[in-house]
């Protein structure tokens, strides 16, 4: 986690401590991390993580930045592919399926679990949700007008409206992943969630 120069005071790689601290938050919540385990796990000493990053909550707000800034990427790689409109909604929503039922089961979507934990408390981490959930939109957003355009979707709504009623279902779905860890559960909802967008309601393989 630290790098050193000759002739220069040693530095600490920010990413890879950020990271190591995103993992410490993602499993244990911004409460449930400790100190001690926020030290273990980024190889600092709690003067030097303090030092650097100010505070626990200066930290985890820089873990959160860095944990949605790789989810969208993720996101927008899915939606901005190749593929029909239902067939990269689809994709999206299995890849939520897959990470909330993976080995990583129980940590569900840091990003989501912040927003309903922490933007109450924290008016950063409203505005970091906020910044992210108007990224994930703008990207929905252009592939609905696509899908408009080339006429696999209707037009009776406007394509900002679908984008943000897929943003309520799609974290919908991700809530339940937590309580109703049923994959065929999750299927069918995905199948009704696409129906409704009229982006075709076959049922998923």
């Amino acid at each position: 986690m630290q790098k050193s120069t000759p002739g220069r005071p040693r530095e600490f790689d920010d990413t890879a401590v950020v990271e190591a601290a995103m993992d410490v938050f993602w499993s244990r919540g911004y409460e449930g991390a400790s100190a001690q385990e926020l030290c273990e796990r980024t190889g600092l000493g709690r003067g030097s993580l303090y030092n650097a990053f100010g505070s626990k909550q200066k930290l985890y707000h820089r873990a959160l930045t860095l944990y949605q800034e790789q989810g969208i990427q993720a996101q927008a790689q899915i939606l901005n592919g190749r593929g029909t409109v239902r067939e990269r909604l689809q994709a999206l929503m299995d890849w939520g399926i897959a990470h909330d039922l993976g080995p990583a089961r129980g940590r569900g979507c840091m990003a989501l679990f912040a927003a309903l934990d922490r933007a109450g408390k924290d008016p950063e981490v409203a505005e970091i949700a906020r910044v992210y959930v108007q990224r994930l939109e703008q990207v929905l957003c252009h592939l609905f007008a696509v899908g408009q355009r080339s006429g696999e979707l209707p037009s009776v709504r406007s394509a900002l409206e679908m984008a943000r009623g897929f943003v309520g279902s799609y974290y919908g779905l991700r809530v339940l992943g937590q309580s109703m860890p049923d994959r065929g559960f999750l299927r069918d909802a995905t199948a009704g969630i696409l129906a409704s967008f009229g982006a075709g309601d076959e049922r998923l393989g």
